[in-house]
């Protein structure tokens, strides 16, 4: 079980599998949100310890069309945590444990500032 909180301790969630997948959003709305690590988590995984109530969405204007969730009271990024979806990101920052998984892509490359500089190092057992 990986447990996650935001930084208040307002809010508490467990996943009870690991997440599917890590990547890095480099879009200015995930730069503004501090969050642009994300792990992408089945629904059916999450659940709730405390603080659900405490989760505010940020439902944007058209065109962008995701919502993105933060905890009320200290402002802690949690990605898409209030989703409908099967699977959407939460916030890699937001989990307590060491996630099992590494970065293994990045979107939106175009928009990252030119002072980022992606330097994920490589995976040596891709090589072959």
């Amino acid at each position: 079980m990986l447990k996650g909180s935001c930084y208040c301790g307002a809010i508490e969630f467990a996943l009870d599998s690991p997440p599917t997948m890590m990547g890095t959003c480099h879009c200015s709305r995930c730069r503004k949100a501090g969050a642009s690590a994300i792990v992408f988590v089945k629904k059916d995984t999450l659940s709730w310890i405390k603080g659900k109530d405490n989760v505010q969405a940020f439902v944007p204007e058209a065109p962008y069309k995701y919502p993105r969730c933060f905890c009320k009271t200290c402002g802690t990024s949690l990605g898409e945590i209030l989703s409908e979806e099967d699977s959407f990101p939460i916030s890699a920052n937001a989990f307590d444990d060491e996630l099992p998984i590494k970065n293994g892509f990045h979107e939106h490359v175009n928009e990252k500032p030119s002072w980022y500089e992606i330097c994920d190092p490589k995976d040596p057992s891709a090589e072959g």
